[in-house]
Parts: structure tokens; C-alpha cells; sequence
């Protein structure tokens, strides 16, 4: 079962699911009872091309505060709910446009019948959530540990109890913080249901080890045609988690727009502070989200040049200063201090050459 073969699921104005595009996901670290703090950051995660975004709802303010959330951002906010089944009804009566619960851990059968009841009553999905760490002992018993088998077969039961009382406005996120485990369950789910899936590597970890593991996790399940929304779980700032996702989608072509940059590791032949810029370059670019062209920063005239003719705009460095290259053609010679504002102004003369032929 591909991406484009599941379920239509509608998320506030957003769509998943039936080959429309992966959507990305972050949660906010901020405690959600804050809302100047927490509208703060998720209008940051807007601005950074976030498309879902999640709320910790631990207590009745928390679940209160979305009202107040809901009126100051654009974009579709998703309630987590743990334990009480009264925060999920609160969330959803406060206007969450979609929930998170793992029904194993809200309580009895009438509990989680409230919550669908109040999510039939609002038309929002429900997005049931098994994580590896949670997975119930019956199943650990029986597949001899926490294995793909028994994440998916929790996961199925969980869904099958929701579509008995009437509902099946869903969305399934299986997560395990074990790369391997976590692809398996993804190919075994897709043979066994067309609810769209929300991917993600859980736990992953701090910035290096968190996006190495997310993007061999996400790249491998993705790359199969799996998966309908992401989020690269990072233990850092949420905005890190949404320019890993845009970057890993993009690397698959699955999510068109933005700068590539491609830069050199740097030798012994590097004369200018390449790393420092490369890393400027990066964070400049960010701004031009709707172009889609390659910049290149190389570190010396070596390979430079060669390397920045594959681009559309490149740097190559020299002894305190560097060649701005276009298109393959040497441009102009341009002090070290100056090559980040000068390729910024090269950038904004393709965009206007570009919105000029169109």
C-alpha cells in the first residue's frame, strides 16, 4: 500500500493522505498553558515551513489554552493527550483540529468511547499512537520482546476498537527509537491497512545522532512510497526538527522549493573560513523557500570553479577572498567580508531574472 492509495484525512485546512503531499509535523517545547510563549514559537515554526504543529495537553489549562492558541496561528494544531480521557474531550471542545492518544493508556472502553464520541461530534481525526517503549506486555510475551510485529499488532487493535464504536476518521503513528524496528513495522502496517501513516524515528536523540537516525529511518521508509506526514524528532529547538524534515524530503524529490546548498569538506588548501560560511549560506538562503536552484561554496580555486559550474550560483575561496560564479561563469572577485552579501545579491538578481520570464 502506497501513500497514494491511503485514506483522505482532512486536518483543520490541510489534507493528507491519497498521494497529497507529506506534510511536516513538530511539537512545541514550551509549556502550552503559556500562550504568548507558545503562539511565539509556533508562528517561528510557520515562518520555517512547518505544516502540522502538536501541544502538550497535561492539564485542564493546557487544554483551555487552545482556544487562545488557536486564534493567533495559521496553521493546523494537534492536542497529545496522555492518561485523562476528560483533557482529550476539553482539547476537542476548545478546538483542537486533530487529537493524540493511545488508547491503551486513556482507560476503560467507555473512557476512549467518550473521546471518539466527542471527535465524531467536531468531525475531527483521531491519531492513534503506539510507541515502542508503551507496547503492552501480553505483546512482549507473545513475540518474545518489543519487536515490529507486536508494534503494529497494538497499534491494529487499538484501531480496530475505535472503528467498533463508530469511527474511522484516523490517522496511525507506530514510532520506535530503533531505526531497523521502526522501518519493519512501517512495510508490515501498509499491507494491513490504508489509514494514513505519520512517520517519525522516536527519541532519536540530540542534533548529530537524532538527524543521522531520522534520515536513514524516514529516508528508507519514505522511499518505499510510505508515509503521509513526518516529524524528525530532535532533543533541541523544534525549528532544527522542521529544516531536517524540508531537507530530507527534498533530498528523496518528494518536496520541491528551496536552495540546495553543497559545499566542500575543506582541505588544507581552504585559505578562507569556509565552515563558518557555509553555515551563514545556509541560514541566508532560507529566506528564498519558494526558488529552487543549487548553490554551491567551495573552499579553494582547485576544484572550485569545476565544482560551482553544476550550480546555479557558487562561491569558490581564495587567499582572504573568493570568486562569485554564475551559471558555470566566473563573475567577479570579491573580498572574504563580503561573499555572503554579494551571493545574497546574486540570488535576489536570479529571482527577479526568473519572475522576469515567467
Amino acid at each position: 500500500m502506497s501513500r497514494n492509495d491511503t485514506k483522505v484525512i482532512h486536518i483543520g485546512d490541510r489534507v493528507i493522505g491519497g498521494g497529497n503531499p507529506i506534510l511536516i509535523q513538530s511539537m512545541c517545547n514550551t509549556k502550552t498553558e503559556h500562550v504568548e510563549e507558545t503562539v511565539k514559537q509556533i508562528l517561528e515554526l510557520e515562518q520555517a515551513g512547518c505544516d502540522i504543529i502538536r501541544v502538550a495537553v497535561p492539564t485542564k489549562e493546557a487544554a483551555e489554552a487552545i482556544r487562545q492558541i488557536k486564534k493567533q496561528i495559521h496553521i493546523p494544531l494537534v492536542a497529545d493527550i496522555h492518561f485523562d480521557y476528560r483533557l482529550a474531550i476539553a482539547a476537542i471542545e476548545n478546538g483542537a483540529d486533530k487529537i493524540r492518544i493511545n488508547p491503551g493508556n486513556i482507560g476503560t472502553r467507555d473512557r476512549v468511547q467518550a473521546v471518539v464520541d466527542k471527535a465524531k461530534e467536531y468531525g475531527i481525526p483521531i491519531r492513534v499512537g503506539v510507541n515502542s517503549g508503551s507496547l503492552e506486555k501480553h505483546l512482549i510475551e507473545k513475540y518474545g520482546g518489543v519487536t515490529a510485529e507486536g508494534i503494529v499488532e497494538s497499534a491494529l487493535d487499538k484501531v480496530h476498537m475505535i472503528e467498533e464504536m463508530g469511527y474511522d476518521n484516523l490517522v496511525i503513528s507506530i514510532k520506535s527509537s530503533d531505526v531497523l524496528m521502526c522501518v519493519k513495522a512501517h512495510e508490515l502496517i501498509t499491507k494491513q491497512t490504508n489509514y494514513p501513516l505519520h512517520v517519525g524515528i522516536t527519541e532519536a536523540g540530540t542534533l548529530t545522532s537524532g538527524n543521522i537516525k531520522s534520515a536513514i529511518g524516514l529516508g528508507i521508509i519514505l522511499n518505499q512510497g510510505i508515509g503521509d506526514t513526518i516529524r524528525v524528532s530532535l532533543t533541541g529547538a523544534p525549528i532544527e526538527e522542521i529544516k531536517s524534515a524540508k531537507l530530507i524530503l527534498r533530498t528523496l524529490g518528494l518536496r520541491k522549493g528551496g536552495i540546495e546548498v553543497v559545499s566542500c569538506p575543506t582541505c588544507g588548501r581552504t585559505k578562507i573560513d569556509l565552515i563558518g560560511l557555509a553555515n551563514r549560506v545556509e541560514n541566508m538562503v532560507t529566506e528564498f523557500d519558494h526558488m529552487n536552484i543549487k548553490v554551491a561554496v567551495m573552499g579553494c580555486v582547485v576544484n572550485g570553479p569545476g565544482e560551482a559550474r553544476e550550480a546555479d550560483l557558487g562561491v569558490a575561496g581564495g587567499i582572504g577572498e573568493g570568486l562569485l560564479i554564475k551559471h558555470g561563469e566566473v563573475l567577479r572577485k570579491v573580498p572574504e567580508n563580503e561573499l555572503l552579501s554579494a551571493l545574497r545579491e546574486e540570488i535576489i538578481k536570479l529571482d527577479q531574472e526568473k519572475n522576469e520570464t515567467v
